[in-house]
């Protein structure tokens, strides 16, 4: 209701218009909620839709058709010369994002989700005070803060013109040469992305080895093919110094205790995320974040004062889409008084490298540092009647089980459509199945899912397609 023409109350205010806020401003509204939704950008979809998730995506399938169309001669077919259009490609994307984006305006609208743009900061537990919008204050009885996160900077770069994921996302040019500061999920995909465009890419990463949360045994598979990709990939290295030289850069990187210098075209820096928790006013609502810059939430996702909750990146755990639109839901659920918690047991990771990494549940080495004694199935896809006849046997599927009751306790994939198939390993960790469920759940054939039975089979000793392990002999 009104209140003025600059002041406007309302039942539940959500700040935010990224994967958590636009969902649980949806969901609310579905539950009978009175929402109005802050945003400070003029598109909604938050970074996920505009500058993350899905520009990256388009761009990877793209140049996964390209790398398609190149390897296709093996298998009896060839093509001409293939040539890359920047312009129609940047459109492509563009229409992608865009169209998305009006859809979620739409689905907003006709949930009669009001849409307010400009930036909110609190001004009382249950006042929030607008910048750059014609609403000069929001009173409200519940919140919902979903701000999201932004991207790391490094020292060695502050004030350079280098790229970041979301400037490389636009692709405002192909460099020849392009050095990527980062060897996690961002730093890779993006990475791939420009190689497969045509720029010599060298990847930089502080860890000893790539993507350090995930499993060794999928990564070492990955790390392989961009090897073959990748001008160069350095490990347990650091940017100690970048600087413009002529029309590029040069960088100092120490690399195991020497300092090399490397010429670039251009520089991503794909360091990670900060969480968007300041400049909202909390230190008015008593509410301080982590050292990390999350805000801890009850499994309700309530903050420190009941009535206010927060969603997505701003939480612990990872910075992922469907973690925040799993949250978005659960508190919209609470506000309408109903009994909902985040209470899930797996979160699915997925890395859209080629070949796909995807995870979920416990990896073998959190299993191992949990002391839990564990059965693990490996299988190949080698052995998959469905990946030889793609060309694609480049992968496994991992499952661990526990060793007395079978349950399935985490399910790894590399290999093609990973991001695809880790839906039911997740299902499986969710629901408690065991791995005879699993064995006994027919998949279809010839199908990459059968992986998944097959693995179940070589956990529990019981292989048909890859001899069993030898047992001891008494």
């Amino acid at each position: 209701m009104v209140m003025g023409s600059l002041r406007q109350e309302t039942k539940v205010v959500v700040i935010g218009a990224g994967p958590g806020g636009y969902v649980a401003a949806i969901h609310a509204a579905d539950l009978g909620q009175e929402v109005l939704l802050v945003e400070e950008r003029e598109r909604l979809g938050g970074v996920c839709l505009l500058e993350g998730c899905i520009p990256s995506k388009t761009l990877i399938h793209a140049v996964e058709l390209a790398e398609s169309a190149r390897n296709a001669e093996k298998m009896g077919l060839s093509f001409g010369e293939l040539r890359v259009d920047p312009v129609a490609l940047r459109a492509w994307t563009d229409g992608v994002v865009d169209g998305l984006s009006r859809g979620v305006a739409t689905l907003l609208k006709k949930r009669g989700v009001e849409v307010i743009r400009g930036r909110a900061r609190f001004e009382s537990d249950h006042v929030l005070r607008l910048e750059g919008s014609e609403v000069s204050a929001i009173e409200f009885r519940q919140a919902i803060i979903a701000t999201g996160s932004r991207i790391n900077e490094i020292p060695a770069a502050y004030h350079l013109p280098v790229w970041s994921s979301a400037e490389a996302l636009r692709l405002p040019e192909i460099p020849e040469r392009l050095l990527v500061v980062g060897g996690g999920y961002i730093g890779l995909e993006m990475g791939l992305v420009y190689a497969g465009l045509g720029s010599h890419v060298t990847v930089v990463e502080f860890f000893p080895r790539l993507l350090l949360g995930a499993d060794p045994d999928l990564v070492s598979v990955m790390v392989k093919s961009c090897e073959k990709r990748f001008a160069a990939i350095l490990v347990d290295s650091k940017v100690v110094g970048l600087e413009q030289s002529g029309g590029g850069f040069v960088a100092r990187v120490e690399h195991r205790g020497e300092t090399r210098s490397i010429e670039a075209d251009r520089v991503l820096v794909a360091v990670g995320r900060r969480p968007n928790t300041d400049g909202l006013g909390l230190e008015k609502l008593g509410v301080v974040p982590a050292k990390d810059g999350t805000i801890e939430v009850t499994p309700e996702g309530r903050t420190r004062v009941p009535h206010i909750f927060a969603i997505g990146d701003i939480t612990a755990g990872p910075m992922l889409a469907h973690k925040a639109s799993r949250e978005g839901h659960v508190v919209a659920e609470v506000i309408a008084g109903q009994p909902s918690a985040f209470d899930n047991r797996a979160i699915p990771a997925v890395v859209f490298t080629d070949p796909e990494l995807a995870w979920t549940g416990l990896t073998e080495q959190e299993a191992e540092r949990q002391g839990r004694t564990v059965n693990v199935g490996r299988f190949p896809l080698t052995a998959l009647g469905r990946a030889r006849s793609l060309g694609r046997t480049d992968g496994m599927v991992k499952v661990i089980s526990e060793v007395e009751s079978g349950l399935v306790l985490g399910v790894g994939i590399v290999g093609p459509s990973a991001s695809e198939l880790i839906a039911e390993g997740t299902l499986a960790v969710e629901m408690g199945a065991t791995l005879e469920d699993l064995m006994v759940t027919i998949h279809p054939h010839p199908t990459l899912s059968e992986a998944v039975m097959e693995a179940a089979e070589v956990a529990a000793g019981m292989p048909v397609h890859v001899l069993p392990r030898q047992r001891a002999k008494v």
